[in-house]
């Protein structure tokens, strides 16, 4: 898939607000945490972090996206650190954010999917907040959003063992209406955790 080509178009193909998951969960986060967010595409969760006043670093493979998020930065006053990033490549610097969130991050395949978990673990601070939100395997029936390869889907097994070396704090299966932009609307059924890191 060619993301600059699907961020091309005017708009905001997943909307300027945040995910709901985050809205739900940012409480976890101590105030002015140095957080990362993982392939944020056109910036929406990290631009609202920043207006919470977190200092907040995105990367996003898509080029057009990382300009789309820049914009939108702007538009709302805050300042965040934006990169294009390879995730296969990405170096995930040892211990480095106190918080790692990723929102949607399925189009990765099971042993990327694995680094990127292993990675996001080992760039969060000892004590610090990983979360992550996305679809389950029971998302294809639904057919609004996501990938249409089960392998790129969740499972709370496949979350419990990538996360095991963790205090998971919250893991939840549900079902809900979504509505971002014009890519996730509709009934769908979503994972989310929430683990603190060994201290």
């Amino acid at each position: 898939m060619n993301w600059d080509d699907r961020f091309a178009g005017e708009g905001y193909l997943f909307g300027t607000e945040p995910a709901r998951f985050l809205k739900r969960h940012a409480h976890w986060l101590p105030p002015s945490s140095e957080v990362l967010v993982v392939a944020d595409g056109e910036g929406r969760n990290s631009v609202w972090l920043a207006e919470l006043g977190h200092r907040v670093t995105a990367w996003d493979s898509s080029v057009v996206a990382i300009e789309k998020a820049r914009r939108l930065a702007h538009a709302r006053g805050v300042d965040v650190t934006f990169s294009a990033q390879n995730a296969a490549e990405y170096p995930w610097p040892e211990a480095r954010f106190d918080a790692v969130i990723g929102i949607f991050i399925q189009f990765a395949p099971p042993k990327l999917r694995d680094e990127m978990f292993e990675g996001m673990i080992r760039t969060t601070r000892p004590g610090g907040i990983v979360m992550l939100h996305g679809y389950t395997v029971e998302q294809l029936k639904h057919g609004t959003g996501g990938p249409p390869f089960v392998e790129n889907l969740y499972t709370d097994a496949i979350l419990r063992d990538q996360f095991a070396g963790t205090d998971i704090l919250r893991i939840e299966s549900y079902e809900a209406e979504i509505s971002e932009g014009s890519a996730h609307v509709g009934r769908s059924a979503l994972i989310d955790l929430v683990a603190r890191t060994q201290t």
